[in-house]
């Protein structure tokens, strides 16, 4: 075979599970994927599955995601490209006929209303031969009344021979129909097996009312749930209760009724004031859990439970990873059912999802044979595989990417292993504020912003995917082969889908759909949980040495004036993308698109009341810092980006289209760049992040040929600046006088610049190439050297930024001569800067207008009007 890939996996010690893995490949490597061979560390050819999630531009296959069955201490397989090769073994196979889906795995079959139907998810489960389930399980949410789930949509999203997957999606009906709550489940079925493991949503999709920019617990759009469940039941008759509470422990023989509830974390900070609710009160009631067996009743800390039901061969099991994280949950047995609460009826309090907010669970059904603690263990303990840190990065699919074995800078790597190494990492960091709940796990605790506080109880502060985390997890995994990076980046979107989005399309078109900002700086989030501005803002509590007379003060109450919410300068996309290609997760892939498309959205100015006065582009897309500033900078940076992945991942030319559009709007070949005040550090410092995606962009537009006068536009463009850095930077806290807070971000920032050198020594030549990668190599050293030097160089912040920034160094130590090609149109004039106005400015001007030339008889429902539109 050729191009070879080993894989390692990481799983149970015992039986056999589903794995599933994203690999790339390098250009051209891969054409067709019914060649790739799968063989076990025996030679033995192995049932594979595959599909190409991403493409090279010549239609070879850049990452593909594998699906096969692996047996305990089978590894590590091998994947390469061969000539095909017959195995036999059982087989998924779905069908849709007469509005059923029927999957049938070998070891079970599964009927599904394939139109709408009160039956969820299964309207009949068979396995063992002739042993069927009528209507085995049922979900329901109890809120101000019982809801059962009303089924709209059913479709095979996955129909592979190894694993199928199909989507269900549906609404629960409130008492007002307003106050609806939508779910979704993608239900994967695998070869030989009669489990399915569940990926189950709950939304609310209606708008917060946020009242002044305050996105607080409490709000009107919010919706409060009891109870949140799944019922599986047997017939009844007498049956046997087994359970291993948590992983490592035993499994034990239970009476009915049997109940496991997680009421809290189980960690020493279990009553956090993370868990505050909307009356201020926490309503955890005792540490870890209890779990009673008849008349009996015993406590633990962390639950992570395999339970089964069982009556001869008739027998039903469940096994819930992440159970204890995501506190509270609940799972019940009687004499005839099986019972996982999601949102349980146990807790002291109801469950309030705020308007946007949805909470995805992953757990595991088990029927008939396979319903045994042995075999749930695989789903309990899913299994992991990843390749080589030679293969990631020699395959090309990530640009720059080195093994960490082969980096050179031991400096620069201890600072990206304080994520992982020694005594603050970030597992560490959830402990100190219990950073777990069904609503906080998987996000970083920010703990660069309570470094001003002082109190008994720690402050609370979340990340939310600031500076995207979750691209630098998969970058140091693919760097190293340490799986503990891929448990972070799956943790971490998880929860970016979840919370971090606003899942609505009821509120203005700048918000919905959009990622909220990470807590506001220096406070604590209180009852604002993972949206931005919180009401104890008002009280500026915890503010660092503020007097609300003093001018900081007014500055921070002033950005209400900015609404709050979602904003384009924190969208980040690329580690999305990237989780999507290394675990399969459609999750993710939709929520990267939905960003991308986001930006175009919040930049529809059709989508404004604004749009009666004026056409055109609102802004929003490309403002960074305030609205008046469109040139390089977060928010233009983090659009262009985003926009740039949305067409990677779709080959949608709308997302292509407005990159190039904003690239035009925020910088020009011939800028005078004095006049954008870029040595502002405070106001301007974040222009280094546009120029980076400028490189980016630049990279996407080489590897598709497109050497075009937009990329001769945005390749002089870079130069322009690189020119411009070059005879004016320094580093940042070199002039420590010019900062409110001289603080270890700023030196951890700077390896932005070094990166800009980078993109622009590799379209330069001679004398000016070697300047450039002279500039790289001292801000690379200087920011290392500085961020080395402060004790706080561990906070969560600074080691994000060395996640995701920095590793490029390697690579251009080792091709220093990597030259960019050349613009194929020859541009010899650009023309001059134009000047972008906003719609809403130009909106107010003409607003003006109306008013001055408005008639008399109709002057007061002109200024009415034009009054109305301003305060929106």
């Amino acid at each position: 075979m050729e191009h070879v890939a080993e894989l390692n996996v990481v799983a149970p010690a015992i039986g056999r599970g589903p794995v599933t893995t994203g690999l790339p490949f390098p250009r051209g490597a891969l054409v067709d994927l019914r060649k790739l061979v799968l063989r076990d560390a025996s030679g033995k050819a192995v049932h594979l599955q595959s599909r190409a999630t991403d493409r090279w531009p010549d239609g070879s296959v850049r990452w593909v995601l594998l699906d096969w069955i692996a047996e305990a201490n089978a590894g590590p397989y091998r994947v390469g490209v061969g000539e095909p090769v017959a195995v036999e073994g059982q087989v998924v196979k779905v069908e849709e006929r007469d509005g059923l889906i029927t999957v049938d795995t070998g070891a079970a079959k599964f009927e599904l209303y394939h139109t709408a139907d009160l039956t969820f998810p299964f309207r009949v489960v068979e396995t063992a031969g002739a042993r069927y389930w009528e209507e085995p399980s049922c979900f329901a949410v109890k809120g101000e009344r019982v809801s059962e789930p009303d089924l709209w949509f059913v479709s095979t999203e996955e129909a592979g021979a190894v694993r199928a997957c199909a989507l269900l999606r549906g609404t629960m009906e409130g008492r007002h129909a307003p106050a609806r709550v939508e779910f979704g489940a993608r239900l994967h079925f695998f070869a030989g097996s009669s489990t399915v493991r569940f990926e189950f949503t709950i939304r609310n999709p209606r708008r917060s009312a946020h009242p002044g920019g305050l996105w607080d617990l409490g709000d009107s759009g919010s919706i409060f749930l009891k109870d949140a469940s799944f019922t599986f039941a047997l017939p009844a008759g007498e049956t046997s209760i087994r359970c291993s509470p948590e992983v490592g422990t035993l499994v034990e023989d239970f009476a009915a009724p049997f109940e496991l509830y997680q009421d809290s974390s189980g960690g020493e900070n279990w009553r956090s004031t993370n868990h505050l609710n909307r009356k201020h009160e926490l309503p955890v009631a005792f540490r870890g859990y209890k779990l009673k067996s008849g008349e009996s009743e015993r406590t633990g800390f962390r639950a992570t439970p395999i339970v089964t039901l069982s009556r001869g061969t008739d027998a039903v099991g469940v096994a819930v990873p992440h159970f204890w994280q995501n506190f509270p949950q609940a799972v019940e047995a009687t004499s005839d059912s099986l019972t996982l609460r999601l949102l349980p009826k146990q807790s002291a309090d109801a469950h309030e999802l705020q308007g946007g907010e949805q909470k995805t669970w992953t757990f595991a059904v088990a029927f008939g044979p396979d319903a045994t603690p042995e075999t749930l263990e695989w789903f309990r303990q899913p299994a992991r595989a990843f390749a080589s840190p030679k293969w990631y990065c020699e395959s090309g699919a990530i640009p720059y990417l080195s093994p960490k074995a082969d980096d050179p800078n031991a400096d620069y790597l201890k600072l990206v292993d304080a994520a992982t190494e020694g005594a603050d990492t970030f597992d560490a960091k959830r402990e100190k504020i219990d950073e777990y709940g069904w609503r906080h796990f998987g996000d970083i605790y920010g703990d660069h912003e309570a470094v001003y506080h002082a109190g008994p109880q720690p402050m609370v502060s979340h990340y939310n995917n600031q500076y995207d985390p979750v691209a630098g997890f998969a970058y140091q995994l693919m760097r190293s082969g340490d799986p503990r990076w891929l448990r972070h980046m799956e943790e971490l979107a998880a929860h970016v889908i979840d919370i971090d989005i606003y899942h609505t399309t009821q509120d203005k078109s700048a918000y919905n759909g959009g990622l909220f900002w990470h807590t506001y700086h220096y406070v604590d989030a209180d009852t604002g949980t993972h949206r931005s501005y919180p009401r104890s803002l008002l009280q500026l509590k915890g503010m660092p040495g503020l007097d609300p007379n003093d001018p900081k003060a007014q500055r921070s109450k002033s950005v209400y004036a900015l609404g709050g919410g979602p904003a384009n300068e924190h969208n980040y996309t690329t580690g999305l993308m990237l989780h999507y290609f290394l675990t399969g997760s459609a999750a993710s892939r939709d929520a990267a698109l939905g960003l991308a498309r986001w930006v175009i959205d919040m930049d529809d100015g059709s989508k404004t009341v604004f749009r009666w006065l004026a056409s055109g582009d609102t802004g929003y897309a490309s403002q960074s810092r305030d609205a008046s500033y469109h040139g390089p900078g977060r928010g233009s940076g983090n659009s262009l980006s985003a926009l740039v992945d949305g067409h990677r991942l779709s080959g949608d030319v709308a997302f292509l289209n407005k990159a190039e559009q904003l690239v035009r709007r925020c910088i020009h070949p011939n800028d005078n760049v004095p006049k954008h005040n870029l040595l502002d550090v405070e106001n301007r410092w974040f222009y280094t992040m546009f120029l980076q995606a400028l490189g980016k962009y630049l990279d996407h537009k080489i590897e598709r040929g497109e050497l075009d006068a937009m990329y001769a536009y945005a390749r002089a463009s870079l130069l322009h600046y690189a020119r411009w850095m070059a005879d004016h930077e320094v580093p940042t806290l070199s002039r420590p006088e010019i900062l409110e807070y001289p603080n270890e971000t700023w030196a951890a920032q700077d390896m932005r610049k070094s990166e800009v050198f980078k993109f622009a020594a590799k379209h330069a030549t001679g004398a000016e190439k070697r300047r450039f990668l002279e500039r790289a190599e001292f801000f690379f050293r200087d920011a290392v050297s500085r961020l080395t030097a402060f004790e706080t160089r561990t906070l969560a912040r600074p080691v994000v930024l060395m996640l995701s920034f920095g590793y490029m160094h390697a690579h251009f130590q080792r091709h220093p001569e990597e030259a960019a090609p050349l613009p194929k149109i020859e541009v010899h004039d650009f023309g001059r800067p134009e000047v972008f106005v906003p719609q809403k400015v130009r909106a107010k001007k003409r607003a003006k207008l109306l008013v001055v030339g408005g008639a008399a008889m109709g002057l007061l429902s002109v200024v009415a009007l034009v009054g109305w539109l301003l305060l929106k």
